[in-house]
């Protein structure tokens, strides 16, 4: 693949100053499905119990108090999760949710100035691997490892996140989310090469990259925070995956289109969908936006099609395919309400 851009971003560096937002509310023409309000009681003793977690792992300075209270973390999980079990394996799931946010501001965002960088990223993302999947080694050795993990923030956040996850997860549900880590984790890093070597990717090659940059280890879980598992048989089973990848996909997008004007005001050159649309279709935000909308809306309608097609073969895969709905569903919903973290462009 070429280091240099195919086409340029659109428009001069002070382009987020000319998208006027507007606060809150659905993106008009999205497909997705309404979900009731999270229970305020439930999210507040998630939010209770993920603020003691992370201050007990000494996870982040005062500094980041406001934007603790203001990620909604509990709502997040409640929304996303409405068929957990329990408070615990709800706590977990948030815990999982912060860390991974932790890991990604601190060593990768480098315009949200928590030491993020691109350069030096994948000696950073190994050492992040390891804090959930162990090293083996000679005992002196290993306890160096453990050590190093015990001595970082993001680390520590992952390695203790994974603990509580395997004390309620089977040990299959555990490696899955081991191996979807290690999908992120490689997404990152094409992402940040890109912005290193100022590339500019075309449409699909966004969206592949994407399918590894998403939130598919949220989608994970699933299973074990609803208190049962999808066996790793039927998991592997290429349509299972397919519904998976295409549920994760949906919901990557939701993300680009809600933090579209948050990315431009951060970082101007920041890669989202709207962005490389118009760069490759040499077009305006607008309508690159409504084109990503679109784009959206195809894979949503995909992955809701061949969902209840695979969902009427077993109920278990049933289950499975209603959790993955599910997930997207309170994820639209957190990031449509959290007037917090977003503003639409102002374009209908």
């Amino acid at each position: 693949m070429s280091t240099s851009p195919p086409f340029s971003l659109p428009g001069p560096p002070n382009l987020a100053s000319a998208v006027r937002t507007r606060r809150g509310g659905a993106i008009p023409g999205l497909r997705y499905r309404e979900v009731a309000p999270a229970d305020p009681e439930k999210a507040a003793e998630v939010d209770r119990r993920l603020e003691d977690w992370a201050r007990r792992l000494d996870l982040f300075p005062e500094a980041w108090n406001g934007d603790f209270a203001g990620f909604q973390f509990g709502r997040a999980v409640v929304l996303q999760h409405p068929q957990a079990v329990d408070l615990d394996r709800l706590t977990v799931a948030g815990e999982f949710l912060l860390a991974e946010n932790v890991v990604d501001s601190c060593y990768c965002e480098e315009d949200e100035g928590r030491g993020g960088a691109r350069r030096g990223l994948g000696g950073r993302l190994i050492m992040a691997q390891a804090a959930i999947d162990p090293f083996h080694g000679i005992p002196e050795l290993e306890e160096e490892w453990r050590e190093g993990v015990r001595a970082d923030g993001p680390l520590r956040s992952y390695h203790f996140a994974m603990q509580d996850y395997a004390a309620v997860a089977t040990p299959s549900q555990a490696d899955r989310f081991v191996h979807d880590i290690a999908r992120l984790h490689l997404g990152y890093l094409a992402e940040a090469a890109w912005a290193e070597t100022r590339y500019v990717p075309r449409v699909w090659e966004y969206l592949v990259m994407r399918q590894f940059n998403n939130f598919r280890p949220c989608l994970s879980i699933v299973d074990a925070v609803d208190g049962y598992e999808l066996p790793e048989p039927v998991y592997a089973r290429p349509e299972i995956q397919r519904i998976t990848a295409l549920a994760c996909n949906a919901t990557t997008i939701v993300n680009d289109l809600y933090s579209f004007t948050k990315e431009l005001a951060s970082d101007p050159t920041h890669l989202n969908l709207p962005q490389v649309v118009a760069a490759n279709e040499r077009c305006g935000l607008k309508a690159a936006y409504l084109k990503a909308v679109e784009i959206h809306n195809r894979v949503m309608e995909a992955f809701e099609d061949e969902s209840a097609l695979l969902a009427a073969t077993s109920p278990l895969v049933e289950r499975y395919a209603q959790g993955l709905s599910d997930w997207v569903a309170g994820n639209h919903e957190w990031h449509a309400t959290n007037t917090h973290r977003y503003h639409l462009p102002n374009y209908w």
